[in-house]
Formats: structure tokens, sequence, C-alpha cells
């Protein structure tokens, strides 16, 4: 059972603590703030509170108190000797429910990574004494017999577990290298292809909305952080049109940097794609702070300037009609879907089909008529409006997205006209 605490007035500002809290399977009973003008650098709250706090977590019976605030070892480690009880901040919170997520081999390390790189920086403050260790030759029964070059003063416990933390994270930063890649090889392979990526906040239906458009069976559970690996899937969504369509993690307001630096394999299909599908849950009431801490989570990536289509999901549970033409006039060019139901994913597929294509152009083609390829490709990824045969040759008029020019000329034709 899990206390909750948050710094501020509004209570609306704990309830994504509380789910993130829930989703790591603790039973909240209890939640409560504190509006602060100074934070006590020993215990972050005040000295009432934190009394207060240790009452009720008393009467309350909790386990663990979580704050929404990322707190100092020696604040926790303060705070737990007055409420008796484990005291977790949120990014501590956040790297936990990641390390119960991670399933792949690929994930487990970049949570790890995470986790000793939150960790490394706190150590000093995580040992309330540095007893010196006497080495083997020190003043202990068994250093009296210690070989040469074994007797020493010892050293701090605290430098022993920077060296052995320091050592490890080399170790998976060197695996995670490797990782990218091989990530980056795999991406290069798909160079020819119409990459588009889902980005969004966690729990935003981005994985109900892969499953929609490609019948991925990729896994989907209402809670926050649900799936942790990249998937991708080939998605067809008109006759000629191949897209390959990638589904990332989700992402949160104040996302440990830590995570994001050792999620960048998976977060590649991100940087590489050609547009980013931003999926919003247009029917949580954050919304608007959901779409800027995804904003900045994707230009912390590198991806401020992809091209990005917004798309309104759960429209279908709107109770709040009056935000959502708010959020309609602020993204008009947004696509209003249901992942869960189907309700407008034809006009997404519209609307990702014209940036595939990049915009239609009338050509006219003359090519040898044994060159059959060139005909082939007009039929599979255009439109062909007619076709003239001259001795040996055969003039085209066909549709076409300027996107897909390239890989026509790529075909030899004796000549190609743009006619409008």
């Amino acid at each position: 059972m899990a206390a909750i605490l948050g710094r501020g007035e509004n209570s609306d500002d704990l309830v994504e603590l509380t789910a993130l809290a829930e989703s790591a399977g603790a039973i909240v009973v209890d939640r409560f703030q504190q509006k602060l003008h100074s934070i006590n650098p020993s215990t972050y709250i005040g000295k009432g509170k934190v009394e207060e706090l240790a009452e009720r977590v008393k009467r309350l019976k909790s386990d663990v108190v979580i704050f929404d605030n990322d707190l100092s070892p020696a604040q926790i480690r303060d705070l737990e000797e007055i409420i008796k009880v484990k005291v977790l901040d949120r990014s501590e919170l956040i790297l936990d429910i990641f390390a119960t997520r991670a399933k792949t081999k690929q994930a487990k390390v970049q949570v790890e990574l995470a986790q000793l790189e939150y960790t490394y920086p706190r150590l000093a403050q995580m040992w309330s004494h540095l007893d010196t260790l006497a080495g083997a030759g020190g003043a202990t029964p068994a250093g009296a017999v210690g070989a040469i070059g074994t007797r020493g003063p010892g050293e701090q416990q605290l430098e022993i577990d920077r060296r052995l933390v320091s050592k490890r994270i080399l170790d998976l930063k060197r695996e995670l290298a490797d990782i990218d890649k091989r990530k980056v090889r795999e991406i290069d392979g798909r160079r020819e292809m119409f990459k588009v990526c889902i980005v969004g906040y966690t729990n935003a239906g981005k994985s109900t909305l892969l499953n929609a458009l490609t019948s991925a069976e990729a896994f989907v559970e209402d809670r926050l952080f649900a799936t942790l690996d990249t998937k991708t899937k080939k998605w067809t969504p008109y006759r000629g049109i191949e897209i390959l369509l990638s589904d990332t993690v989700g992402f949160v307001k104040n996302l440990p940097h830590q995570l994001v630096a050792s999620f960048k394999a998976t977060l590649e299909e991100a940087v590489n794609a050609d547009l980013l599908l931003h999926v919003i849950d247009v029917a949580n009431p954050e919304v608007s702070k959901q779409i800027e801490a995804v904003n900045i989570v994707l230009a912390e990536i590198g991806c401020g300037q992809k091209p990005i289509l917004e798309v309104f999901n759960k429209t279908d549970i709107v109770k709040n009609i009056s935000e959502l033409e708010v959020l309609q006039t602020l993204y008009p060019k947004a696509i209003s879907v249901s992942a869960k139901t189907g309700i407008g994913l034809v006009k997404l597929s519209d609307a990702v089909t014209e940036k595939y294509k990049g915009g239609e152009v009338l050509l006219r083609i003359v090519s040898n008529q044994s060159n059959g390829k060139i005909q082939s490709y007009l039929r599979a990824h255009g439109n062909i409006i007619e076709e003239r045969y001259l001795d040996n040759s055969v003039v085209i008029d066909a549709r076409l997205g300027k996107n897909q020019l390239p890989a026509l000329q790529k075909l030899q034709p004796q000549s190609l006209e743009i006619i409008n």
C-alpha cells in the first residue's frame, strides 16, 4: 500500500502519479500535497508535514511513500528515518516500472543502464558511514598472515561501489552500442521504404492503433508503459502502397533523462522515420500537458523538425466536447479516430497516403516496349491513364506520387515529362 505526495495546489497533478503507482502494482491509500515557498534541504517538505505524513502512514499501515518530485538520497534517508517506511521519488518509480516491463534482452540492458546512471551520482549520499575496509594485510587476524603486497589501508566502500558501477555502466554502453549498430543496419536496409513511426504519451492507444492498421497483435493493456519494445509491421493502406509502421515506447512528463538516453536504440525508429504519427488521447483531461510532454521528448531525441501528423484517438469516449473543438482548432490537420472501434481509420489511411505520395503529378513516359518493369511499377504504385504504342516504344500517361519519381527514374525510361 502506498501514500502519494506532491508539491503544488492542484490535486489533478497527482492523478498521473497515482496511475504510475498502480501500474507498478501499488494500492494507493492516501494522497496529499503541500504548497512550498522553499524546499527543505533535509526532508524536501516542511517538518510539520513530515510529522503529519508519518502519522498517516502509521494509521493507514502504508508500506511506501511516493513523491511526485525527485529527491536527493540524503532527503530519502532522512525521510525514511522519520516515517519508518520506504520512500521513492518519481524517477525511481518510473525506473522500477520499466524494470518490471522489460522482457527482451535489449529492454533489460536499457533499463539497467538507466538505473545505474541514476544511481551513480547519488552513491556518496547513500552511505551514512564510510568505514575503511582493511586490506588482507591490515589490522585483522587474516592480515597478520597476509602475503606481501596485500597489506595496506584498504579503501572506502564508496570507492569500491563507484568502480563496480562505473565498470558495469561501460559494459552496458558497449552492449547498447552494438545493439544500436544492428538497429541502424536494420533501418538502412529499409531505406527504400516509406517509414512511419507511432509516438505519443503512454497509454494513448499507440499499440491499439498499430493492431488496427496492420493486425500486428501487439500487446495491449490499459496501463502505463504496457510495452517497452518497438514493433514494426508492413502496412498496405491501399494497393501499391507499402509502408513500414513502427510503434515505440510511450512518453510521460518528466521522463528521466537516463531512460531517454539508454532507449536511444529503441527510439531510433522515430529518429529515422519519414513521418511521425503523434497519437493523442483526447479523452484524457490532461491532454494539453501530454501533448507538450511528447513534444519535449521528441525535441530531446532530435525529432523536433520531423513531419508530424496528429491523431486524435479515443474520440468515441470524449466527454468534454468543447475542449476537443479547441484542440481541433489548434491542430486543423489532425485526424480524429477511435483505434478501438475503427472510426476514422480510412481517413487516417488517406492522410498518410497523401504524405507517402507527396502530392500527385501527371506524367508522360516514353519507354522501350521491352522494358516491362516501368509499366509494372506504374500499375502497382500509380494510375495509368493511357498507353500508346509507336514502333518499339510505348508512350504512357500516368499519375504518380512525387515521392515515387526517383524509383521510376531508376527504371531508365527513354524520357519522362511532368505534364502538371
